[in-house]
């Protein structure tokens, strides 16, 4: 078991990287989370959104990271994974750099 105590399935991890992706300018607006319900069973959505508005910025990532390692991501997967990241990034149309920041925090831990 990991340090967190997080043992979520890969869609539920990829829910809270893309809300924590929507998050990355501190406001997440309703067509970034259209955008992340579209892409979950909303049952799914609810708990993981409770749990990421209870976490602080380190449980985030402390998280992911733990998460990532208990799954066996292939190359596909995870590129698939950058584009709907950065789906969520560009839904205003900008790359601020906070969500570029975030951007690179995701590679490193990603890869």
């Amino acid at each position: 078991m990991n340090s967190t105590g997080t043992t979520w399935t890969k869609q539920e991890l990829q829910t809270y990287i893309l809300l924590l992706c929507a998050n990355a300018d501190s406001e997440e607006t309703e067509e970034e989370l259209r955008l992340i319900k579209d892409k979950t069973e909303p049952s799914i959505f609810e708990k993981i959104y409770a749990e990421f508005n209870k976490d602080n910025e380190e449980q985030r990532f402390e998280k992911i990271d733990d998460t990532i390692q208990l799954h066996d991501y292939s190359n596909m997967e995870l590129s698939k994974f950058r584009k709907e990241m950065h789906e969520i990034f560009f839904t205003d149309k900008k790359f601020g750099m906070m969500e570029q920041n975030l951007d690179k925090i995701m590679d490193n831990i990603l890869y």
